[in-house]
């Protein structure tokens, strides 16, 4: 049996392991703390026109790039410094959702952050009054994210240390929905990062991570990272701001729910289509104002949909308010799709942001929040869809959509022949 002081030494240890930039379990070192390996200079830029650039044009923009790491970046003690000027530290690596460990030292006037898969970014500056930047938010403190305009910005806490002393983050993305505690305090608290390149979309589903540097010298170390499976993803997705919402599906059979439950089976804790059968299947409640969340898995070309607001028979797309698609788009039968035929769409009516599906097999995560003529659509934590039907007066799909203004009636899904799955269906009236 451990004693309390054996314990007390084995935290120390790993604590003066993290101190050399040794990762804890779990974990992978991003800087080795003896050269800059993994990493390549990249300046504050739109990830798209970067794709954009051909191959050529590309590797020239890189050479230039890499000089100015040479020149600015260096690494000193165990820790990487730059001198406040150059372009910004880049992981060679891209990440979908992961969580980052990473310790940093500034000086007075600085001002920094990082960039999270290319989109600026959480916050790091001077918040002292002498710095300058009280009217502009910095009395607020670091480990907000600054450039959101939506939603939240500003962190929750100041926890700033005084310069000369060693600050630690802990920033967590699943999506595009961020946590940051910063100094063990909780900044940001589940928020939703904003496209700083384009705000009509969500921020890319995969990218690398930036250390910027902006006018003051700053040092990291300890920068470690932990990949985040889709499993988990999924389950913070669904823990997130969980209050209100019940279960609708109780995982063994269709107790509580009605319509064509002849052609739907319950397999392993979801609810199936059967193969080459469909029509809708919905709650024997009625909702008006609701959230629903719920796991999904497609087979390969998978179609299916969510019923809302549907009045009990009929067709959902057209005689309920709207049926979302469920839909592999990724499969060769679904080549010529039409815009709002694809997966997340309001069908007929609204199309959706694409790039955001796994592959097939996999299981995804979506809400889809309804209020009043509006509804929202987020899949596996990007919002791929908004839209306010009631401004919907021409259709894209040239036919009329008589049930788009219903305010009331059942959710479902809408089977098209294919053994789609759902599970961990969950609703909450608002």
């Amino acid at each position: 049996m451990k004693t309390y002081a054996s314990i007390i030494l084995l935290l120390c240890a790993a604590l003066s392991a993290q101190e050399k930039n040794v990762p804890p379990p779990g974990w992978t070192a991003m800087f080795s703390g003896t050269d800059l390996s993994g990493w390549r200079g990249r300046p504050h830029l739109d990830p798209q026109k970067e794709a954009a650039m051909g191959a050529e044009a590309r590797a020239e923009k890189q050479a230039a790039w890499d000089r100015s790491v040479r020149e600015h970046w260096r690494v000193e003690d165990g820790a990487v410094v730059n001198d406040g000027k150059g372009v910004y530290l880049t992981t060679k690596r891209e990440y979908g959702d992961f969580e980052l460990l990473i310790d940093y030292r500034t000086v007075a006037l600085a001002d920094s952050g990082i960039y999270l898969r290319c989109n600026p970014q959480v916050q790091i500056w001077d918040t002292t009054r002498a710095g300058g930047k009280w009217e502009i938010g910095a009395d607020k403190g670091s480990g907000g994210l600054w450039n959101n305009e939506r939603h939240a910005r500003m962190p929750l806490a100041h926890a700033d240390r005084p310069f000369g002393e060693w600050n630690r983050l802990r920033i967590r993305m699943v999506g595009s929905v961020v946590s940051v505690r910063f100094n063990g305090q909780l900044t940001v608290d589940d928020v939703i990062m904003e496209n700083y390149f384009d705000r009509s979309r969500p921020i890319m589903a995969r990218g690398p991570v930036q250390l910027q540097t902006h006018g003051g010298e700053i040092r990291w170390r300890n920068i470690f990272i932990r990949e985040i499976s889709p499993k988990e993803a999924n389950q913070i997705l669904m823990d997130r701001r969980s209050a209100g919402f019940a279960a609708v599906f109780n995982g063994k059979d269709l107790t509580g729910w009605t319509g064509a439950v002849e052609h739907y089976e319950v397999v392993q804790g979801a609810i199936r289509c059967r193969k080459g059968r469909g029509g809708t299947v919905h709650t024997k409640a009625e909702y008006e104002n609701f959230a629903a969340r719920l796991e999904f898995k497609l087979p390969p070309g998978g179609n299916n949909g969510l019923a809302i607001r549907y009045p009990g028979k009929g067709d959902a797309a057209y005689d309920g308010m709207c049926e979302v698609q469920v839909l592999d788009n990724t499969h060769q039968k679904y080549a010529k799709l039409k815009s709002w035929q694809y997966h997340g769409s309001i069908y007929g009516m609204v199309p959706a942001h694409r790039g955001y599906l796994r592959p097939p097999g996999s299981w995804n995560f979506e809400e889809v929040t309804v209020k009043g003529s509006t509804i929202t659509v987020e899949l596996n934590g990007f919002v791929i869809t908004e839209a306010d039907l009631a401004k919907i007066e021409k259709p894209a799909s040239g036919r009329k959509h008589p049930g788009r203004m219903r305010q009331r009636g059942h959710f479902g899904f809408a089977g098209h022949g294919d053994p789609v799955e759902f599970r961990k269906v969950k609703v909450k009236t608002l």
